[in-house]
């Protein structure tokens, strides 16, 4: 695997982790904290949290053992993923902006912003191999 490719996907595994740990252990607090609407209970924040960590494990499992054939997510469903995600929040931010404070706007396009630009590098990275 390459350098870049290997980056790509520790950086957008790394994401994954950092986001689905938070969401699980904090799905209250990280609310409140990030000023984005609060859910009604902790099912959807949870579950969230663990496709999040899950994502990020099987990015971790492709960059670390791909070349002895055990393969994880891989570049192209890390792409998929991002650009979908991105592209849903995008939309909605756009399209029906939910009424929220600064700090959860700059919290949601800061995230939207992120991962598609994260999506677009491994689609460029992608591309030229």
């Amino acid at each position: 695997m390459k350098t870049t490719d290997r980056t790509l996907l520790i950086v957008d595994g790394l994401v994954n982790l950092f986001l689905g740990v938070l969401l699980l252990l904090f799905p209250w607090g990280m609310a409140s904290l990030l000023g984005v609407p609060a859910p009604g209970n902790n099912f959807y924040p949870s579950i969230l949290g663990a496709v999040l960590v899950g994502i990020g494990i099987a990015l971790m499992i492709d960059v670390r053992w791909a070349s002895s054939g055990i393969r994880g997510l891989g570049l192209a469903g890390a792409i998929a993923i991002n650009l979908c995600g991105a592209g849903v929040l995008l939309g909605w931010l756009l399209l029906a902006p939910p009424e929220l404070p600064l700090r959860g706007q700059i919290t949601l396009w800061t995230i939207a912003v992120g991962v598609l630009a994260i999506g677009f590098l491994e689609t460029i990275r992608s591309i030229r191999n």
